[in-house]
């Protein structure tokens, strides 16, 4: 009987602390240093990577990228440059404490 106990607070535990992982969002995850802004204007994995953190990095860079052609079209300039103009001011914006990339590897911004 101790043994099914321990098993069944061990699996309680486990659905407790999962769910706050998957109701991770940007905010949530930049605040927690799983992801970070990048120089190239798309949000990057900080940590070691799970499904979690790469299925919503996927989906915060395809609605980016979207948004990025949109205003590249509009403005006939490469998708590149619209990316790297809105990295900038991500970067820049990244409050203290939070992980960024610009030339090299991710560091927290002073």
């Amino acid at each position: 009987m101790a043994k099914l106990q321990k098993f069944l607070v061990a699996t309680v535990l486990l659905l407790v602390l999962a769910v706050p992982a998957l109701a991770l969002d940007l905010d949530g995850a930049r605040a927690k240093g799983l992801l970070g802004e990048q120089a190239n204007g798309y949000v990057g994995i900080v940590v070691s990577p799970t499904p979690e953190l790469e299925k919503l990095t996927a989906e915060i860079n395809a609605k980016r990228k979207a948004r990025y052609e949109e205003i590249a079209a509009r403005n006939g300039a490469p998708v590149e440059a619209v990316a790297a103009l809105a990295g900038k001011k991500l970067v820049d914006a990244a409050p203290s404490g939070q992980f960024v990339r610009t030339n090299g590897g991710w560091t927290k911004k002073p």
